[in-house]
């Protein structure tokens, strides 16, 4: 889910607390917007391929992430993290489920496109599709640390991550089921 990516990226801002907490807010948010960035193309391009770049923004990532740490500021660090979560995102959707209108029935091998390749990898499944119980698991353990350590919109971004992904959860195979077939064939 877009959610549990967006929790894996403010997670992955929390270390700044220790050595530069005046920017950790920043580099948060840059995670959150991160985590989410590669699932835009969900409704409009071809999924997980169009903004997905599990090879290709950890090339960005790590550059930006020098800078950062040579140039700490609002813009280096919020570009770093920017980058860091979206290539994050990228890696880890190929340990969830497949493609696919039902990646519960496991009846499709497309995972994350590797443009490097020019292959798609395969579903690893440790979480079955996203929506699962374990999707939301994640996701739930992912975003409360940062729950507890900000406030503000931040922190309601990940409340409201949460409680869409139970509703998401709880209808996930229902959704299915009730979408137009005008929709199924986007």
């Amino acid at each position: 889910m877009a959610t549990t990516h967006a929790a894996v990226g403010t997670l992955l801002a929390l270390p700044l607390f220790l050595v530069s907490p005046e920017l950790a807010a920043t580099a948060a948010t840059a995670g959150w917007l991160g985590g989410v960035f590669p699932d835009l193309d969900v409704a409009v391009v071809e999924h997980r391929k169009t903004l997905h770049y599990p090879d290709y923004y950890w090339l960005l990532a790590f550059p930006l992430l020098g800078v950062a740490a040579a140039y700490p500021g609002p813009r280096t660090v919020a570009a770093a993290f920017f980058v860091l979560a979206a290539a994050v995102h990228s890696v880890s959707d190929v340990f969830g489920g497949s493609l696919g209108l039902r990646p519960w029935l496991a009846d499709d091998e497309r995972g994350v496109y590797f443009h490097s390749r020019k292959r798609w990898l395969r579903p690893r499944r440790w979480i079955r599709y996203d929506g699962s119980p374990e999707d939301l698991l994640v996701g739930t353990l992912c975003a409360l640390p940062a729950i507890s350590l900000f406030d503000g919109l931040l922190r309601w971004l990940l409340v409201g991550g949460i409680a869409v992904s139970v509703v998401y959860t709880t209808l996930r195979k229902k959704l299915v089921e009730w979408s137009p077939d005008w929709l199924l064939r986007l």
